[in-house]
């Protein structure tokens, strides 16, 4: 891709609205690390959230963009950069998103926030058993698929609850949605 070609995409404008999600996503990271977790690699999915309101103001490259800056930032806010625990969030989280923006981008108009969180949500958790299976406890790993998918299945709701909330009522994200539609 040319220079040119890459600032037509990433512009300042959504390279600052990328940064600011960015580190919203962090900043949620830090905060879901507080709580502890039942499974070593399962998270609430708190960072996710910024993820799933950028559906309605990035385009594709920006909004992978934003998913490779959450799992970087998670990882160095949570130190396990150099850990095979890098490896199931990224896999996670690459799968959830792209399944999230095949929703949002195929399914607009029949798919809530909710809908579209809950897929993510299991997704990621697919993708991490699948990893779980594959590359460290074998088949075992099915033992914790009904806990793993009922925490996912929990957390992706209460997650797209909030995502639907805040942007149905917040001024600020509805300043944000009428900005990246100029």
């Amino acid at each position: 891709m040319t220079a040119r070609r890459w600032t037509q995409v990433f512009t300042e404008k959504k390279l600052n609205r990328i940064a600011l999600l960015g580190a919203f996503s962090m900043f949620l990271s830090t905060i879901e690390y507080l709580f502890p977790r039942p499974i070593p690699f399962m998270r609430l999915g708190l960072a996710n959230l910024p993820v799933i309101l950028s559906l309605e103001i990035l385009s594709g490259p920006s909004y992978f963009l934003l998913v490779l800056l959450k799992v970087l930032g998670q990882a160095l806010v949570n130190g396990t950069l150099a850990s095979y625990v890098f490896l199931f969030s990224a896999a996670g989280s690459f799968a959830s998103a792209l399944v999230m923006w095949l929703c949002y981008k195929g399914l607009k108009k029949r798919i809530s926030f909710l809908g579209i969180s809950v897929m993510g949500a299991l997704t990621s958790n697919m993708a991490q058993i699948l990893l779980s299976i594959t590359f460290i406890f074998g088949a075992s790993a099915w033992r914790i698929l009904p806990l793993f998918l009922g925490i996912g299945l929990v957390s992706g709701v209460f997650i797209g609850i909030f995502a639907q909330r805040f942007s149905d009522k917040s001024q600020w994200w509805k300043m944000m949605r009428e900005e990246a539609d100029r």
